[in-house]
């Protein structure tokens, strides 16, 4: 009868030997999901670097003509500050004659009213 509880204690017991369980997969199996993954890796770089999906030449095209577009944008508001500019000058030269031709009237009326304050 001790033999039989020796057995058991060897394996049931305390002193029994500790058996991690772990389910081991085919040697095959692990290299298909490592070359499905490095397949999906090559998979994913290609779909970046074509631009994922979309062509560059399209991308290229698409950014030409929106450059032209702000460039005549560009050219056209500097036209019309040019024009403003013009105009601004304008303005000031004839401001500048206006207030001339003010100081030579107001001289003219200080001029008439002493010769009038003179009279009587």
């Amino acid at each position: 009868m001790k033999p039989v509880r020796r057995r058991i204690r060897r394996h049931f017991g305390l002193t029994a030997k500790q058996v991690a369980v772990r389910s081991q997969r085919p040697w095959f199996f692990q290299w298909l999901v490592a070359s499905l993954f490095v397949l999906a890796g090559y998979a994913a770089a290609y779909w970046q670097f074509t631009g994922g999906g979309e062509n560059i030449h399209d991308k290229l095209q698409r950014a030409n003509l929106e450059n032209q577009q702000l460039q005549t944008k560009i050219v056209q508001v500097e036209r019309q500050i040019q024009i403003e500019q013009a105009a601004q000058s304008i303005l000031e030269k004839e401001l500048n004659v206006i207030q001339d031709e003010n100081m030579r009237v107001k001289e003219d009326l200080l001029f008439y009213k002493n010769m009038v304050n003179k009279k009587h």
